[in-house]
């Protein structure tokens, strides 16, 4: 089941229930402004297709407003420079096929030359070729109404929603959370190589990179190993290890004083073995307990 979902590309990085129904509301609440700008501008069917383009932009403004993808210069210059290149295709490509092809395509290059990479624009170059005669009718005043009127409205919305939640606010430089950490000496041009070498387009900012990276070895340097008071049957535990050598074990048996235990290796290297060992001898490798969540493992707090 873990290999299925890694070759599905299924995220199990945890997220709560309260930030889902956040992220729900915040789309919702764009949408509706939206396609209300957009209605007063095109007649109803032509402003359903105009706003499917923004309602891309609508997931990563409030499901994940601190991406690179989501920063107000990609939402803007992307929309912008796909709309023009769409508006342009659609007035000198007399062949459909080819004009949205090559509007997508050239959309694509446009917002990478300008480091405005917003996946929706290409919807919106899309539409500028297919949405029909009241589409083209409008020529570049496309660009103005509904796309720039409709980009201002949703960043507003996306401002002012996510304002009152401080882990959430947008911009991403409005979230005012320090990356504290042993590896804060870690530059600017170290991360820069870094990217450098992954080379292609990674959808996290630098600071959150750094933040996550500091919290994750932070907690990995400062875990204490369990009490023996704490370790209990059928319990799953950690090692703490990094990379392909961390380690779950779970405790599936002991003897009759509870001195010696019986472990099973859950995940990790020599996974499906078992073991047995004294209970002091598996609290100390124990670094922490640890519980299946989403296909993956969350640490338990004590």
């Amino acid at each position: 089941m873990k290999t299925l979902r890694a070759i599905l590309g299924i995220e199990t990085a945890p997220v709560s229930h309260a930030e889902r129904v956040i992220s729900a509301a915040g789309g919702f609440t764009g949408i509706l402004a939206i396609f209300l700008v957009s209605n007063i501008f095109l007649p109803i069917g032509s402003a359903a297709m105009i706003v499917a383009s923004m309602g891309a932009s609508a997931v990563l403004l409030f499901a994940v407003p601190h991406g690179p993808l989501s920063q107000p210069w990609s939402v803007f210059a992307g929309h912008l420079v796909s709309a023009v290149i769409g508006v342009s295709c659609a007035m000198w490509i007399p062949d459909l096929f080819i004009a949205s092809a090559l509007a997508v395509g050239l959309a694509i290059g446009g917002m990478h030359y300008i480091r405005a990479i917003h996946p929706p624009g290409g919807a919106t170059a899309l539409t500028a070729v297919a949405g029909g005669a009241e589409v083209h009718a409008l020529g570049y005043q496309f660009v103005l109404t509904p796309i720039l009127l409709n980009v201002i409205v949703i960043l507003v919305i996306a401002f002012l929603f996510n304002a009152p939640f401080p882990w959430r606010r947008y911009p991403a430089w409005f979230k005012k959370i320090p990356a504290k950490g042993p590896y804060d000496q870690i530059s600017h041009a170290d991360l820069v190589y870094a990217l450098s070498e992954v080379n292609s387009y990674v959808d996290i900012s630098e600071s959150d990179l750094l933040r996550i990276y500091n919290i994750a070895t932070s907690r990995s340097i400062d875990a204490d190993h369990i009490h023996i008071s704490l370790i209990k049957l059928r319990h799953y535990y950690s090692d703490g290890a990094t990379g392909d050598n961390w380690t779950v074990r779970q405790l599936v048996d002991e003897d009759d004083d509870g001195k010696t235990v019986i472990f099973k290796t859950i995940v990790g290297p020599n996974v499906r073995s078992t073991g047995h060992v004294t209970r002091q001898e598996f609290a100390n490798w124990a670094s922490y307990e640890v519980e299946p969540e989403n296909g993956g493992w969350k640490r338990v707090e004590r």
